[in-house]
């Protein structure tokens, strides 16, 4: 299966793309394409990939599903357009920074500036059908992202997994700790957030002391 993607992932992932798995996956997608409206536009599908190469990655956050609304998907968890409204889970990420590093509110809510520093904004499923959150659940695509999370945890050392709520913890489970720095919260949504399950995780600068402790740069979050 040739899949336009980031040339080391590509050679990292190349077991993947060629499981049967993947190729009826692949033609779910293109059907789904066609058929009717999905998020994110096709050549965004694998921007995290694209984003944030396999050898630069620092950290990673795991989501769910990406957005399913108008111009919000563009390929990175948590992450919208600069002229899109900031949605309430990115809201409370936002204000977690400002509270644990310091760092001023953003402007908007495109998270490109951290995958670009190396922070993989990976989505369990990587797309999804207009207006219908979950929808491309259990057709492959949380195949394909356990074995993107298995890589990185054999094959690098010392990188940081931000696992925020049950399924990003489930997701994250065989991550090996030994060898890896694994952060867990509940989910930023206001329904956890409020619960008290968020605010205070201080996630934002433990990656950081941990990152300087491998000299590696921090993330100017």
């Amino acid at each position: 299966m040739e899949v336009t993607i980031e040339p080391r992932w590509k050679a990292i992932l190349k077991g993947e793309f060629d499981k049967p798995y993947f190729t009826a996956l692949v033609d779910y997608i293109k059907n789904e394409y066609s058929s009717g409206k999905c998020f994110p536009p096709g050549k965004q599908i694998f921007s995290a990939f694209n984003h944030t190469p396999f050898d630069k990655v620092k950290v990673v956050i795991i989501g769910q599903d990406p957005y399913h609304g108008e111009g919000q998907a563009h390929g990175l968890c948590f992450s919208v357009g600069e002229n899109v409204a900031v949605p309430p889970s990115l809201k409370n990420i936002f204000t977690e920074i400002r509270n644990d590093v310091a760092a001023p509110l953003p402007k908007n809510g495109n998270l490109k500036r951290w995958a670009d520093q190396g922070v993989l904004l990976l989505n369990a499923t990587l797309t999804v059908r207009a207006h219908q959150a979950g929808s491309h659940q259990n057709k492959g695509w949380e195949m394909f992202t356990d074995a993107v999370i298995e890589k990185l945890s054999k094959e690098r050392e010392g990188l940081v997994f931000m696992l925020w709520g049950g399924p990003a913890k489930k997701k994250g489970a065989k991550v090996d700790a030994s060898k890896h720095l694994i952060l867990t919260s509940g989910h930023p949504s206001p329904l956890a957030a409020n619960r008290g399950y968020w605010f205070g995780n201080k996630h934002f600068s433990k990656a950081n002391e941990y990152l300087k402790e491998k000299d590696v740069n921090p993330i100017k979050w």
